[in-house]
């Protein structure tokens, strides 16, 4: 690798080239071998892993479950990307664009195939009628800031999450400028979090759980290790925000679904099927 690195004509793929993501990325789609995926005893069946985007739909099943929509149970299958799972025929079946998280619904016929993690969202609280106004402005504003977080948070993780954390070789040009982004959005949630009590109004809506999963899990610290070097404590309201979603149970219990990583095994949960699987957990 080489800062003076002069792109060819054309761009070729180095099979043989191997790093943290080599079973993560590459240049086609489509199935890379054939695999059926698992199916558990509830309608909805989500095939995940306890990413940012992946926390986004097991956060608001089980705000939905917090609030007796029972038929918002659900299994959650892992989905190991670093083993390339989601390349099975089975997935790709489910969303051919191979990210997770996806969501089938079998409780239609034939079964209704959901990805995209902000259009889960949506699809789930306008099927349940939850988590998002009825109203036309109050609905606006909420997809928004729906919208708002789905196309800021490549910026912080593919930008500004890569080239400090994962690259590597640090480029200081790639830093800089990813960094200079994620601040920017950062002071545009505490702006409209300094008037607000959630993103969207005074009402906790999806919009707020989108962005949490990113930008709360970086208020506390925890996403690429940069809370220090962003200066995240100066953003007051953005933190007031951040303290009240993550004390919220449903919240708690999300964000360890389909997570085989963290300080304890109390706050991982491989699969979920059931609400007794949360038993022991989430004690620390």
């Amino acid at each position: 690798m080489s800062d003076n690195y002069q792109p060819p004509k054309v761009w070729t793929w180095n099979k043989d080239e191997v790093s943290k993501f080599s079973n993560i990325n590459r240049p086609v789609a489509g199935p890379t071998h054939e695999k059926t995926l698992p199916v558990g005893k509830h309608p909805l069946q989500l095939y995940s892993l306890g990413t940012p985007n992946g926390q986004k739909v097991t956060i608001l099943l089980e705000e939905l479950l917090a609030l007796g929509v029972t038929d918002a149970e659900y299994d959650a299958f892992i989905i190991r990307i670093n083993e390339g799972d989601q390349f099975s025929s089975g997935f790709v079946d489910v969303n051919p664009n191979s990210k997770i998280p996806a969501l089938l619904d079998n409780s239609a016929t034939p079964p209704i195939r959901v990805f995209e993690s902000g259009n889960i969202l949506l699809y789930l609280a306008e099927k349940f009628g939850k988590f998002l106004p009825k109203d036309l402005a109050g609905r606006t504003e909420t997809l928004n800031w729906l919208f708002w977080l789905q196309g800021s948070a490549p910026y912080l993780g593919g930008g500004f999450g890569h080239f400090y954390h994962y690259a590597p070789v640090k480029i200081e040009y790639a830093i800089n400028r990813f960094t200079m982004e994620a601040k920017r959005q950062l002071d545009v949630l505490d702006r409209q979090l300094a008037d607000h009590r959630f993103i969207a109004g005074e009402e906790y809506t999806i919009a707020d759980i989108a962005i949490f999963t990113w930008y709360g899990s970086l208020a506390k610290g925890g996403l690429y290790e940069s809370g220090e070097f962003l200066d995240i404590t100066s953003y007051k309201h953005f933190q007031r925000w951040a303290d009240e979603v993550a004390s919220r149970p449903a919240v708690k219990r999300g964000r360890i679904v389909n997570r085989t990583w963290g300080e304890s095994d109390e706050q991982q949960l491989e699969e979920r099927h059931d609400a007794s699987d949360f038993d022991d957990k989430l004690k620390s």
